[in-house]
């Protein structure tokens, strides 16, 4: 899928196309919403999938702009509002949340707003945006509901279950993949070894796809 992705917005790479895997197996003929839609890759895939509906929500305008030029030019019709993560969507409750957000760990808490390193800067630890939205998933899920969330095993996949576990939802990781560090990675790498989330020397990382549901309610 060719899309257009303007300087600043976060470009489809190997974490999108792992997380679009599970998605396209629960987006038939539910709502969904995409969290940090970026230049709408999620978005895409879930109304491709057959949902019955699909909401995209990013703080960037540049994303936001992008998302609905590229949803007219693939011809799929959705909706995308511009905020903070659940902020454009307060009140409603969705069938499938998907988000693929900025997961790597940076040398400060202080997030970019304004460059394009607010695609994936998240905090020492890398979880500044990943604990948000383990902590406000349950007040948007339907009764049988799902979560689908991709980040890097830096950033500890126990810790995720556990914030999902303390919102009310059960959580396991469903896929796992082993890719080669990408720019940001690499360039991050001595800042990794020095946190100690990685072995000295290591080139490549894994990414996993974490799902959460109300606790009862079993995978399909």
């Amino acid at each position: 899928m060719i899309l257009f992705c303007p300087p600043g917005v976060y470009r489809a790479q190997s974490d999108t196309v792992v997380l679009a895997d599970q998605l396209t197996r629960h987006a038939e003929g539910r709502d969904v919403l995409d969290l940090g839609t970026g230049s709408g890759a999620l978005t895409l895939a879930a109304a491709r999938a057959g949902a019955a509906s699909v909401t995209g929500v990013d703080l960037s305008l540049r994303s936001v702009l992008a998302t609905r030029l590229n949803c007219l030019l693939h011809g799929a019709v959705v909706r995308v509002r511009r905020g903070d993560l659940f902020g454009p969507v307060e009140g409603r409750r969705f069938g499938l949340i998907v988000a693929n957000p900025p997961y790597v760990p940076s040398e400060t808490s202080v997030l970019p707003r304004h460059t394009a390193g607010r695609c994936w800067d998240a905090g020492p630890d890398g979880r500044a945006v990943l604990d948000r939205i383990c902590a406000g998933a349950a007040d948007h899920l339907t009764p049988d509901g799902r979560v689908l969330l991709v980040h890097s095993a830096v950033c500890g996949p126990e810790e995720t279950i556990a914030r999902f576990a303390a919102g009310g939802l059960a959580a396991e990781v469903v896929e796992r993949a082993r890719i080669p560090f990408g720019p940001v990675m690499r360039s991050r790498a001595e800042l990794l070894e020095r946190q100690g989330l990685i072995a000295p020397g290591e080139q490549r990382e894994e990414l996993v796809v974490v799902e959460a549901r109300r606790s009862g309610e079993h995978r399909v």
